[in-house]
């Protein structure tokens, strides 16, 4: 479990091509692998990945074909900044929301404008995914932790981003048709799927 409050950007250091997986090598930011055992999850631009390796600040986790298809990581190269937090610990300050890791769809950054040191951005996501988007709603975007906006009626909808978020995370390096991962929380998510269901009577009497 995640919060959606990214610690840093870690740079994607190899690729390595398996044959049935790709095992990544990754150089977290300086002090982030502190801890961190094998078997860890670590979420990666929103993906929730499993530590296989770690010397240091370098961790390595192994991907599948569907982790790299239903995301944006399949399209990573070496040397890529990719948006990292590590798991959840009880105790912890959740500052943002609760997010599992688990990727819903891939959004297109329709158009990006700044303003001396914000931005403004339009997302559009597949059609399965805008059900769930909703004015002052909670979103993930590459794992970053936002609230949304105008929503467009188009499957579109605005964020407001602060400078801090653009210095901390990927979002600073984004442009016009850049891919992002794009992940709902599961309460949001059964809210939703909720009234839907009592809005077409489908919920036992």
């Amino acid at each position: 479990m995640f919060t959606g409050i990214v610690e840093g950007m870690a740079t994607l250091r190899s690729i390595k091509d398996n044959g049935d997986h790709i095992r990544w090598v990754v150089d977290l930011p300086t002090g982030n692998g502190a801890g961190l055992e094998i078997g860890a999850s670590v979420a990666l631009d929103g993906v929730c990945l499993t530590v296989v390796d770690i010397d240091d600040d370098i961790a390595s986790f192994d991907l599948i074909q569907e982790t790299l298809d239903r995301s944006t990581l399949g399209l990573r190269t070496a040397g890529d900044s990719l948006n990292i937090e590590r798991a959840l610990r009880y105790g912890d300050e959740v500052g943002g929301h609760l997010v599992s890791g688990h990727v819903m769809g891939v959004g297109t950054v329709a158009s990006i404008s700044h303003a001396n040191d914000t931005a403004d951005l339009v997302i559009e996501v597949p059609l399965h995914v805008e059900t769930y988007i909703f004015e002052k709603g909670y979103v993930a975007i590459d794992g970053i932790s936002l609230t949304v906006g105008e929503t467009n009626g188009n499957g579109s909808f605005n964020l407001h981003i602060i400078p801090e978020t653009l210095r901390r995370t990927t979002l600073g390096q984004k442009t016009s048709g850049s891919l992002v991962n794009i992940e709902i929380d599961a309460m949001t998510q059964a809210v939703v799927d909720t009234v839907k269901r009592v809005m077409d009577g489908g919920l036992p009497q």
